[in-house]
């Protein structure tokens, strides 16, 4: 069951304003209330995947939502949860439109547009970006480049597992869990990876069965594990390299890694938070210029600084220290690219078969 967005700040934010918005969204339903606010308010609405906002307010949205604000005077009103969650709760108001602008990994972005709920637009710096990682229509593009991993308790485990099989040991019982595919980006990406790993759905909910057998059970929230992870209250889970790489500055036991299928490589795929603009939103125009923000050189400069995160621009190359210590955990993993058209088209009858298979 999936969980209620959890509403957070974003410059100055709290829950109550979100939902003081949502009167003054409803009173003239459709365009009009678009084509009457949309010159006047300053003000635009952001659905997300969690993992970009810093639980201390110090992380990449939090830096260049602010950046944006002082710079126009536009106010970022932000909502976020797993990124069906959010695909879920736009098409709900898709005849009454709330959000301006949709960020989620995928496949859950291509959902998205095959719902009707995006509109082309190319932002500023879009061009820099990798074709892989952009829509060839415009409708959405990515703004921070990421990767799927697991994460495992440092102080607990003398050093990381290496292999899925692993993970089917008896010491991981009650100690290890994922986030819910179909509901989590993150949690998706266990069903596509492990499909890739193993050689196709067969296999992949083979050994996903035998793993429910260690697993604690749902979580719509992947960023909800890592402080599990770390107090030892499970030894593994789920979760990506941006937002594991982020939390572990304040979570010291949190430590990540890609598995592999025994007598193979680690494997991972891009699992990038991909922006759009939502179709028919209040604030198209604030909607324009935050995407024209978020990949700016001044915001993509930002994201491994801050985010602990990869330039979406391949233009952007950073330095920093951050920059320098992912590159070194990504050496040796072997990156794949994943059929997202398939996935697209399949996601249902996958997620129905890991229900099946898990018992979930």
């Amino acid at each position: 069951m999936s969980r209620n967005p959890r509403l957070r700040p974003a410059t100055v934010l709290a829950a109550t304003t979100v939902l003081a918005l949502a009167p003054a969204l409803t009173a003239c339903g459709g365009s009009s209330t678009a084509d009457s606010k949309d010159s006047t308010e300053k003000v635009v609405t952001v659905y997300s995947a969690d993992g970009l906002k810093g639980e201390k307010g110090d992380g990449w949205y939090d830096k260049v939502f602010a950046d944006f604000t002082k710079k126009t005077g536009i106010q970022v009103k932000y909502v976020e949860g797993g990124s069906g969650e959010m695909v879920q709760r736009a098409v709900r108001e898709k005849t009454n439109t709330q959000a301006d602008v949709l960020i989620t990994l995928p496949p859950f972005i291509q959902q998205a547009d095959g719902k009707g709920l995006l509109e082309s637009y190319v932002p500023q710096g879009a061009d820099k970006v990798n074709g892989r990682d952009k829509a060839a229509d415009g409708r959405w593009t990515s703004v921070v480049n990421n990767y799927f991993s697991f994460i495992y308790n440092k102080k607990e485990l003398p050093e990381a597992p290496k292999t899925w099989e692993q993970l089917l040991d008896p010491k991981f019982k009650g100690r290890l869990q994922y986030s819910t595919p179909g509901v989590a980006g993150d949690g998706t990406a266990v069903v596509i990876k492990s499909m890739h790993d193993f050689g196709g759905k067969e296999p992949a909910m083979e050994y996903l069965k035998k793993l429910q057998t260690n697993n604690v059970g749902p979580s719509s929230s992947t960023s909800k594990l890592a402080p599990k992870t770390d107090k030892g209250e499970i030894l593994v889970a789920n979760g990506d390299v941006q937002m594991n790489f982020a939390q572990s500055r304040s979570m010291p036991n949190l430590g990540i890694w890609f598995p592999a299928k025994e007598g193979g490589r680690p494997t991972t795929f891009a699992l990038p938070y991909a922006a759009g603009l939502v179709a028919n939103a209040p604030h198209t125009e604030n909607g324009k210029k935050l995407l024209d923000h978020l990949l700016s050189e001044e915001a993509q400069k930002q994201v491994s600084a801050v985010g602990g995160g990869f330039p979406a621009r391949s233009d952007v190359k950073p330095t920093d220290a951050n920059a320098v210590e992912l590159t070194k955990l990504m050496t040796g993993v072997e990156i794949f690219e994943p059929d997202w058209a398939d996935i697209d088209k399949n996601l249902t009858a996958y997620v129905d078969a890991w229900k099946s298979a898990t018992g979930s």
